[in-house]
């Protein structure tokens, strides 16, 4: 069984720099969240008193990924609700339920993602295989549509081409006909927006 790799340690000075004991350099708070992100455990000690300030730097890393443009994770209610318990009988109990809920997600992120890559096909670009061609019958729907409403010159054609020289330009059946088709595209359209 192999020994637990020991946490480096980060010394914080006076002057706000953070210094990693493990590669003799500075580092800043970001360099500091790749370590949590790529799971690089680390301490970090106020140089002058050699006082544990692993909480507060932490914190302080959270408050800067918060602040980033789109980012944020925790919601205000969240805030509000944590704020609360500080004092309260039941703030001894928080530490270990946010630890067992984050524990929890963490564990099945694994099944998230495959639930998600399933759901939106594994296949094709990006993943979004039956949305894809989801998407690409709605355009040949919408381009059909619109090609029953162009002039013929717009379709590359002359206007002898598409109809028959003998044909009236409309006919009340054709309208009729042009109406049940475009009823059958909103009621596809309708049963198709209620799916997503």
């Amino acid at each position: 069984m192999a020994d637990e790799k020991e946490p480096v340690t980060i010394k914080k000075y006076a002057n706000r720099r953070l210094y990693n004991t493990g590669t003799s350099t500075y580092v800043t708070l970001e360099d500091l969240a790749v370590m949590v992100k790529s799971g690089e455990d680390f301490v970090v000690y106020d140089a002058k008193s050699s006082e544990d300030i692993t909480r507060s730097v932490l914190a302080q890393i959270i408050f800067e990924q918060e602040n980033k443009e789109g980012q944020s994770l925790l919601p205000i209610a969240f805030l509000r609700q944590l704020i609360r318990f500080y004092g309260d009988s039941m703030q001894m109990m928080v530490p270990r339920f946010l630890e067992q809920s984050m524990s929890s997600l963490t564990s099945q992120q694994g099944k998230f993602r495959e639930q998600m890559a399933q759901a939106f096909g594994g296949v094709g670009v990006g993943g979004f295989g039956p949305m894809e061609e989801h998407v690409r019958r709605n355009m040949e729907m919408f381009e059909k549509t619109f090609a029953m409403f162009a002039p013929p010159f717009a379709r590359g054609g002359k206007p002898q081409e598409d109809k028959p020289a003998g044909d009236k330009p409309q006919t009340a059946g054709e309208m009729d006909e042009l109406k049940r088709q475009l009823d059958e595209m909103q009621k596809r359209l309708d049963k198709l927006g209620g799916k997503e």
